[in-house]
């Protein structure tokens, strides 16, 4: 069957012509016309495997929709590209924050829109949970243990380093700003953004071909893709 896309988007006409375009390349749609709408059609089975979200909407703002979305545990793996006329760099890192994997501003191309869906779908990691472990393709991490192996073979991570991966495997797909590592993982401590720079550098070293699994997101932050998904 077909991939789902969740349009929440307030315009009519403009919904209903993303739908066209999406479902020609053969991607399924349902379309919500507010913030209540979409909470509702996010919820409902089949789940969507991808939400587009515009943050301008009559009920309430796409951000709280996103933030929602991202406390629940039965959408918080769903990936939610913003749709949004603000062009501010404020706005993209706000959007990033609360767990958007992709920002895209207003005007769009519909062609570079469908590829961004596709970019996304096609590189969301398959995720297998079993206890405390963490299977992704040829990674596998034990948080109980707090030990990493990579085609079988043990990587000798630091505490810091390990605790990184970990953030990043649990969320597969979302972007995680700078701030966002340095309070989640540093908690909070008096570090800049080249010691995190550098701690992942030195991260995708130790892992090897999985480094690629640990992707920039330019301007922003990281976040966690397989490649081999692909």
């Amino acid at each position: 069957m077909s991939q789902l896309i969740l349009i929440v988007e307030d315009e009519p006409d403009l919904a209903t012509t993303l739908a066209y375009n999406l479902e020609r390349e053969g991607l399924r749609t349902r379309i919500a016309l507010n913030a209540t709408k979409g909470l509702e059609y996010a919820r409902l089975d089949p789940m969507p495997d991808l939400i587009l979200l515009d943050l301008m909407l009559p009920d309430y703002p796409g951000t709280e929709v996103c933030k929602q979305l991202k406390i629940d545990d039965r959408t918080k793996d769903v990936p939610i590209i913003v749709l949004s006329a603000r062009t501010d760099e404020i706005d993209r890192v706000v959007a990033f924050e609360i767990g958007a994997d992709d920002y895209v501003t207003k005007p769009y191309s519909p062609r570079e829109l469908l590829l961004r869906v596709r970019g996304i779908l096609k590189h969301r990691p398959v995720v297998v949970e079993q206890a405390d472990e963490i299977r992704v393709q040829r990674l596998k991490i034990s948080a109980g243990s707090h030990r990493v192996w990579f085609d079988e073979s043990e990587v000798d991570l630091t505490p810091l380093e390990f605790k990184m991966l970990l953030t990043l495997a649990q969320a597969p797909g979302r972007v995680w700003t700078r701030d966002k590592l340095l309070q989640d993982v540093w908690g909070g401590f008096n570090v800049t953004s080249r010691t995190i720079d550098t701690h992942v550098r030195r991260l995708r070293e130790k892992l090897g071909d999985g480094g690629s699994y640990i992707q920039t997101v330019r301007g922003v932050g990281y976040r966690f893709v397989s490649p081999e998904s692909a």
